[in-house]
């Protein structure tokens, strides 16, 4: 580990020598010093630092070399740097902080004395309340009259003073949330720009109210400022934020950032602070600070340290192998019982906030109307909310702002809550079925662990997606359980009468769904989302879940074009051209059979394909297969 934080260093050094010639001002270790200084094809000439690397030693250094201690860990002492008392009395007053987190002690100094900055920081760190300090702050120091809320200065569309860029509109959304408190004792007004909404409303309510600070998404800035008839204009910018920047360029963003950054004034002309932080910095995002960072007047700051270990080496992890879909929604439901009597019968327990990850947007509905409706019956499983794409943007933030007071909840979810999104003191994070990649996989399990605090990730699958979660989850502390001795059982050798009441109940609440919602939920699966997994496979599993678990006496119809791509398909049909409803068997829909044997074709697994594109170079890799 050591050794992987030394060379890690030594290639950031580099990339900064073979940008323009420096001056190596930070403090390395020898190792990593020795092997930065390594000639590459020609020597250097020190002038000034592109990089400054912080280290706990360096840290340390620091601290013992002034009287101050280097920084300040206190929010109330934010007023020694020059923040204003509006701002200090909004977070430690209202939002009742007192210490700073590492993140906000080590980057906030930096930024409020005006320098461009590049920070890696994690998500759940308090990055968020780090970077808006010292923009609120550029703003009140260039504008006084703003630090009064009595008499406000009338803010208007076409003089923004600051904006912060951000990857999803449920983290645009978190940042403008956490700005409005931050500006409560102010005049400054803050708005949203985001995708899933209309923009007409939108475009109003900046136009009505004004705008100092703008909160935004990519593709909606980028309309917003390139379209002249918005009235939306940034003049006079004085500081700009880019959150996550390495997740906006893993989605593709690239276009829109550059949009984005030819609206924006010539900074020679209109000079402006720019904060950019990321979880990673591969070469894509260094190339990104060198577009936006002004390099004769800024810091990096290593908030990741190269000992310390990861959220997904920290949290446990489990898999639960179950014999088919079938058993999955009863051992979800085990799951919340015993989780929920666990935490109830020990007094350090906490109560049970989890999230649940499933493939598609429509397994998501699926499963969380289905354990609304348990919830009716059920007293120990908690509210249940879910978030998905085809929610409207206002539903989405309510339903993330509910699950994020909550003390107790479960939250149903597609991956746009995977990454940046904080919910706090989530205890337990469930994957039904195996994540499309490796990345994916972590980024859930982040969502709990978090601050300090303690949490599980549970991984569902399938007999039949073991092999693929094998070859997609390498080098990871997975461990097998046993514990819920419902997901190995053979649902088709015993009557229906004598199953457990965990499986009872889900065949119950599942086969009350609507039929569009069983439809979409068996052609979303068909579409590709079990990557890896043989298509035959997915067909048989998912014809049987229609009748043994949603109650149908046959499989939902799909459309021809569909049954072409899926290929040589057997056990597939052809919906009917006036199919809106499915006939559902006297008995309720199959039943498991009577002690019949489940009729099934052969299994195989693909191999699962290296995932291509950007990946952690911090996250151990791990090698071959996993060993659960």
């Amino acid at each position: 580990m050591m050794k992987t934080s030394i060379l890690r260093h030594a290639a950031a050094c580099r990339v900064a020598l073979s940008a323009r010639p420096i001056q190596l001002t930070a403090r390395l270790s020898p190792s990593a010093f020795a092997i930065a200084q390594t000639p590459l094809k020609a020597s250097y000439r020190p002038v000034q630092s592109l990089l400054r690397f912080y280290s706990s030693a360096s840290a340390a250094q620091q601290e013992n070399s002034s009287p101050s201690g280097g920084r300040i860990t206190k929010f109330r002492d934010l007023e020694t740097l020059g923040v204003h008392n509006a701002l200090v009395r909004s977070i430690t007053d209202g939002m009742k902080y007192e210490d700073m987190t590492e993140v906000q002690s080590m980057t906030i100094n930096a930024a409020l004395a005006g320098k461009d900055l590049v920070a890696q920081a994690k998500t759940g760190t308090g990055k968020t309340l780090a970077f808006l300090v010292p923009v609120l702050q550029k703003i009140i120091a260039d504008q006084p009259a703003l630090a009064e809320s009595r008499r406000p200065v009338r803010a208007r569309s076409d003089d923004i003073r600051a904006i912060v860029i951000s990857p999803t509109r449920e983290l645009a959304e978190q940042i403008a949330a956490e700005a409005s408190k931050l500006v409560r004792n102010t005049g400054i007004k803050v708005q949203t720009a985001v995708g899933g909404t209309q923009k007409r409303m939108s475009l109003q309510k900046i136009r009505y109210e004004g705008c100092h600070l703008l909160v935004g998404t990519p593709g909606r800035l980028a309309d917003l400022l390139t379209d002249t008839g918005s009235g939306v204009a940034a003049p006079n910018l004085t500081a700009l934020c880019l959150d996550e920047a390495d997740r906006m360029l893993d989605v593709g963003f690239d276009a829109e950032l550059d949009t984005i950054l030819k609206a924006l004034p010539d900074r020679a002309q209109t000079p402006r602070q720019t904060l950019l932080y990321s979880a990673t910095m591969p070469k894509d995002v260094v190339g990104l600070a060198r577009k936006y960072i002004n390099p004769t007047n800024f810091e990096f700051a290593q908030t990741v340290k190269g000992d310390e270990t990861p959220t997904h080496e920290r949290v446990p992890q489990y898999i639960v192998p179950c014999r088919s879909f079938d058993n999955m929604p009863a051992v979800l439901l085990e799951m919340v019982r015993n989780f929920v009597a666990k935490n109830r019968d020990d007094p350090e327990g906490r109560p049970l906030k989890m999230m649940v990850f499933l493939p598609t947007t429509a397994s998501v509905i699926t499963w969380s109307a289905a354990f609304r409706r348990l919830r009716r019956e059920i007293s120990e499983i908690p509210e249940v909310r879910d978030i998905h794409s085809k929610l409207t943007q206002p539903i989405r933030t309510r339903c993330a702002e509910d699950f994020r007071r909550a003390k107790s909840a479960i939250l149903f979810s597609s991956d746009v809550t995977a990454r940046g999104m904080d919910f706090p003191n989530v205890t337990h994070v469930v994957q039904v079925h195996t994540p499309n990649d490796r990345d994916s996989y972590i980024h859930r399990i982040g969502r709990t662990g978090r601050a300090g605090k303690e949490g599980e990730a549970w991984l569902l699958v399938s007999d039949a997606e073991v092999s693929v979660a094998r070859n997609r989850l390498p080098g990871l502390p997975i461990k097998r359980s046993t514990e819920f001795e419902i997901a190995s059982k053979d649902l088709y050798g015993v009557a229906p009468e004598e199953h457990p009441d965990s499986v009872k109940k889900t065949r119950e609440v599942f086969s009350l769904l609507s039929h569009e919602i069983i439809s979409e939920y068996y052609k979303s699966f068909l579409g590709g989302a079990l990557n890896g997994v043989h298509k035959q496979a997915v067909v048989d599993e998912l014809n049987s879940f229609s009748k043994n678990i949603f109650g149908l006496d046959q499989p939902p119809g799909i459309p021809p074009s569909m049954l072409r791509n899926l290929g040589r398909i057997t056990g597939v049909r052809i919906a009917e051209p006036d199919e809106n409803r499915f006939r559902r068997s006297a008995s309720g829909g199959g039943g498991f059979g009577g002690g019949g044997e489940r009729e099934r074709q052969p299994r195989d697994s693909w191999e699962a394909m290296e995932m291509a594109g950007r990946k952690d170079k911090q996250t151990s890799r791990g090698g071959g297969r996993a060993t659960f």
